[in-house]
C-alpha cells in the first residue's frame, strides 16, 4: 500500500470514528446537564473539540489494529463524560435518558451519513461513482454508517458500564437494580470476555447480524 492510499485509507476510518465517539459523548453530558448536572459542562466536556475526548487506546491505537489486521470490525471509544448522577433531578429515572442518549446520537448520525449517501448515489451521471473525489467519500459515508450502528447497537448491552446496562438499572425495580449495577466494576471484563470467547456465538451471529442489516437499511440496502 503506498502512502497516498495509507492516508485515505486512514482517513476514511479516523474521520467517521472521531465524530462518532466525540457526538457519542457530548450527547450524555449534554443530556444530564439538562437533567440537572453540570459535571461535564464545568469540566469542558461539553465541546466537539475531539482532544478533549480522545482516549489514546481506544480512539487511535485500537481502530488501527483491527483496521490493519483485518479483523472485519472497526470500534473505539473516548474517555467517558464525567456524570455525577446524583445530581439528576430523578436519578434513577433519568439515568435511562442520559445513558440512551449516546446511543441515539449514533443512530441519527447513522441516518444522517445514510441519507447523503444515498443523495450522492443517486446523483447519477451528473457526478459519477468512480470520480476521484466522490470514490472516497461514498467509501467514508459506508464506514460511517457502520462504525455508528455497531457503537449504538454494542453500547445496548444490557452489562453496566455499557449504556445499555445502565438503562436496564434506571428501568429495574430497586431491588434487581441494585443486583445489576454490582456488575459495573467487572462490567468491561465481561464484555471482553463476551467479544472474545463469543459464547453461543452471539456476537459473530446476533450482534453482527444485527449492525449490518441496519447499515444496509440507512444505506438503502446497498451491498458492502
Amino acid at each position: 500500500m503506498d502512502i497516498r492510499s495509507l492516508v485515505v485509507t486512514i482517513s476514511i476510518v479516523a474521520i467517521p470514528i472521531i465524530i462518532a465517539i466525540v457526538l457519542h459523548e457530548v450527547a450524555h453530558g449534554w443530556v444530564a446537564w439538562r437533567l440537572g448536572d453540570p459535571t461535564a459542562k464545568m469540566l469542558g466536556r461539553l465541546t466537539l473539540n475531539p482532544l478533549a475526548h480522545v482516549d489514546l487506546f481506544g480512539t487511535i491505537i485500537l481502530p488501527l489494529i483491527l483496521l490493519f489486521s483485518h479483523s472485519g470490525i472497526l470500534f473505539g471509544y473516548a474517555k467517558p463524560v464525567p456524570i455525577n448522577f446524583l445530581n439528576l433531578r430523578r436519578p434513577k429515572q433519568d439515568m435511562v435518558w442520559v445513558a440512551a442518549a449516546g446511543p441515539a446520537m449514533n443512530l441519527v448520525l447513522a441516518l444522517f451519513a445514510g441519507v447523503v449517501f444515498r443523495g450522492l448515489m443517486g446523483m447519477g451521471s451528473a457526478a459519477p461513482v468512480g470520480s476521484f473525489f466522490l470514490e472516497p467519500v461514498l467509501r467514508m459515508l459506508i464506514t460511517a454508517v457502520q462504525i455508528n450502528v455497531l457503537l449504538a447497537i454494542f453500547n445496548l448491552i444490557p452489562i453496566p458500564p455499557a449504556d445499555g446496562g445502565r438503562i436496564l438499572v434506571g428501568l429495574l425495580p430497586e431491588g434487581p437494580a441494585r443486583l445489576v449495577s454490582k456488575i459495573e466494576p467487572v462490567g468491561m471484563v465481561l464484555l471482553m470476555v463476551f467479544l472474545l470467547f463469543d459464547p453461543m456465538n452471539l456476537f459473530s451471529h446476533t450482534v453482527l447480524s444485527v449492525v449490518r442489516n441496519l447499515t444496509l437499511f440507512f444505506l438503502g440496502s446497498w451491498r458492502l
